[in-house]
């Protein structure tokens, strides 16, 4: 029972010395970069403009959400086109292992064109003035 716990804890202790002593090594090997100089936030020879603390426009991130979903989603499609040969041959599974996979695609599409006509995959949106906005006097 207790070699059980012992796996665990050599191969913990083991993950730590790996982390650790890779810090420690790379702490000996890098160069030491003192002074305000070494401080700014971007070393690659340009000075750096304006602050580093800027907001991001929130189009940015849904952009970026939106891609990381679909791109997960498209990864879920390489293991079922390798499948689906095999899965051909047989032809209870081979249908509906294609149909199941057309009906995946479709709603990938309609889910793109949801967001494509809500605007979402727009970087820069134009404003849409309607006759009954009560703020347009």
């Amino acid at each position: 029972m207790f070699f059980d716990y012992a796996n665990v804890f050599v191969f913990a202790l083991g993950g730590a010395v790996l982390v650790f002593g890779g810090m420690w090594l790379g702490s000996l090997i890098r160069p030491k970069r003192e002074g305000e100089a070494g401080l700014e936030p971007y070393e690659c020879g340009e000075k750096p403009i304006g602050s580093a603390w800027f907001r991001f426009d929130i189009r940015y991130y849904t952009v970026a959400l939106v891609y990381l979903l679909f791109a997960v989603e498209i990864a879920f499609l390489f293991p079922w086109a390798r499948v689906l040969k095999e899965a051909l041959a047989d032809d209870a599974i081979g249908g509906l292992a294609l149909v199941e996979g057309v009906v995946f695609i479709l709603v990938l599409a309609v889910g793109l064109a949801y967001v494509w006509r809500k605007g979402d995959l727009d970087w820069v949106r134009g404003i849409s003035h309607t006759p009954d906005d009560p703020e347009e006097g």
